[in-house]
């Protein structure tokens, strides 16, 4: 596990080391927020995310206008991709510092000092040259992952141009800083395989399908299947109780956490949350895990300020560097 004598350039991260352990469990209610009507109920949507992000930094999204056929869609590409053979994903390698292409078992949370039980793969528009399978490969994969993202993509500017709002930020604030058509264009579509337990499989201490951590972006999306749990969660503001929460996982609804970079953006009026996916216990589900993560994470060359200042201006690049380097090392 990571020492406590270990430290790193942002607050962040120095909090993460301190959370390896399995801590306790209690209820949380997790705001479900109904997206139906959007246009019209714009103030009442507004507020509930609002009081969902500077309270318990997690909320999950209903009605939200990603049919359930295209979220299963994505969801057995992924998979049909994860069941090829280890030395035909690596043909997509993840490369350093891109944040686009396959790992296995790579990432290494300051939490725990061991790597995540699983696999990803990442698709960032701009760095995605020579990383595609092919259709003798995987036919269909490209064009159902690139559908994917830009639903996904839609709808974070969506939820983020509510929180531009209340920020005092005109309403395509966050579109601008989310533009796909730049280079400069960083948001990520992120498959993600948590391995089957074996037979002999014992719970262990320390031990996790990801370990405890706060994300990078200014928000996350996460879709999982019904059946298939484990992710926790444990407010930013409560992180010294090490008290966690499970989060129920359905097809049809969107987990979403604040990230990071938009805590900083707003000057800790939103709440990045700690979370993490446990190990299983023996009498629960213990086959593979899959899910599907989008980040939004602001184009390299913009420039993070809060309203307030309360933190000096960083660009997303280089703020995304100190997190990637601290999870990844060189392999970015």
């Amino acid at each position: 596990m990571q020492t406590q004598n270990s430290s790193y350039a942002l607050d962040e991260l120095n909090l993460e080391t301190t959370l390896g352990q399995r801590g306790q469990e209690r209820h949380r209610e997790v705001p479900l927020i109904d997206l139906s009507g959007f246009d019209a109920r714009r103030d009442e949507v507004t507020a509930q995310l609002w009081e969902a992000a500077t309270d318990i930094g997690f909320f999950q999204l209903a009605n939200h206008g990603i049919e359930v056929d295209r979220i299963r869609d994505a969801f057995s590409m992924a998979e049909r991709f994860f069941d090829l053979p280890d030395e035909t994903k690596a043909r997509y390698p993840l490369r350093d510092g891109q944040n686009a292409g396959w790992e296995t078992r790579a990432q290494v949370r300051p939490s725990t000092g061991t790597a995540d039980q699983k696999e990803s793969y990442q698709v960032t528009l701009p760095r995605m040259e020579g990383l595609w399978p092919g259709p003798d490969v995987l036919d269909g994969f490209r064009q159902e992952m690139l559908r994917f993202e830009a639903s996904c993509h839609q709808l974070g500017m969506k939820v983020l141009s509510c929180f531009a709002d209340r920020l005092g930020f005109d309403r395509d604030f966050f579109s601008r800083a989310h533009d796909p058509a730049s280079e400069t264009y960083q948001s990520t579509l992120r498959l993600l395989h948590y391995y089957a337990l074996p037979p002999e499989y014992r719970p262990e201490e320390g031990y996790w399908r990801a370990g405890a951590h706060t994300d990078f972006d200014c928000l996350t999306m996460v879709f999982q299947q019904t059946g298939q749990g484990g992710l926790q969660l444990c407010p930013g503001k409560e992180a010294g109780s090490n008290e966690w929460t499970s989060v129920e996982p359905n097809t049809e609804i969107i987990t979403c956490n604040i990230g990071d970079m938009l805590m900083r953006w707003s000057d800790d009026a939103l709440k990045s949350t700690l979370h993490r996916v446990r190990m299983p216990e023996l009498d629960e589900y213990t086959g593979a895990r899959f899910s599907l993560a989008y980040f939004c994470q602001a184009n390299k060359d913009v420039v993070i300020e809060g309203p307030q200042g309360k933190y000096p201006p960083i660009t997303a690049a280089d703020y995304l560097h100190h997190r990637i380097q601290a999870n990844f090392g060189d392999r970015g």
